[in-house]
């Protein structure tokens, strides 16, 4: 991941979560590859003071298996990395909370936040990228990804524009 991507995923989860802390970096590869289904879809970051960040974008409701998916996750980050692992789930407006906070036992030292954004994560980015764009910083093979990504990602009503959106951008900036 780039350093401006980096910063502007960091700035989107310490703004939505009121988090100050500062990123050190992005966790490799190597080090998200977990047991069983415990997969994370999005980045992990190490903060200053050593814990670890999973940054989850969630475009369905989040339900109980939901909860027990990201529960999961935060159990073999732990065991992996032996640090404390928050995982912060970014939804939009739109999307629907059916679980209630509740205490979680668990060896692990984990600690889970969702919020629902007033901005749809997918404009987010495509904005963070339009920016780059007009800025004539040069996108990166990440940017392209994360491009081809939001079509798929974004909420179903909204294919259309971002299918625009992005095959424009990528015609305009990779030719």
């Amino acid at each position: 991941m780039s350093e401006i991507n980096l910063k502007a995923y960091a700035k989107m989860f310490q703004e939505t979560f009121n988090d100050s802390r500062k990123i050190a970096f992005l966790t490799p590869e190597h080090l998200k590859k977990l047991d069983g289904n415990a997969t994370p879809r999005r980045n992990i970051f190490m903060t200053e003071d050593g814990e670890f960040i999973d940054f989850e974008i969630q475009y369905e409701d989040v339900d109980v298996a939901e909860l027990v998916k990201y529960i999961e996750i935060a159990e073999n980050l732990y065991e992996k990395l032996q640090k404390p692992i928050s995982i912060y789930v970014l939804c939009p407006k739109n999307s629907r909370l059916l679980v209630k906070e509740c205490p979680i036992k668990s060896d692990a030292d984990f600690k889970i936040r969702i919020a629902c954004s007033h901005q749809d994560p997918c404009h987010m980015i495509l904005n963070h990228i339009k920016h780059k764009t007009r800025k004539n910083i040069r996108l990166d093979h990440e940017d392209i990804q994360i491009l081809h990504m939001l079509p798929v990602n974004c909420a179903k009503k909204d294919r259309h524009y971002f299918r625009m959106e992005t095959l424009r951008i990528i015609n305009e900036n990779c030719l």
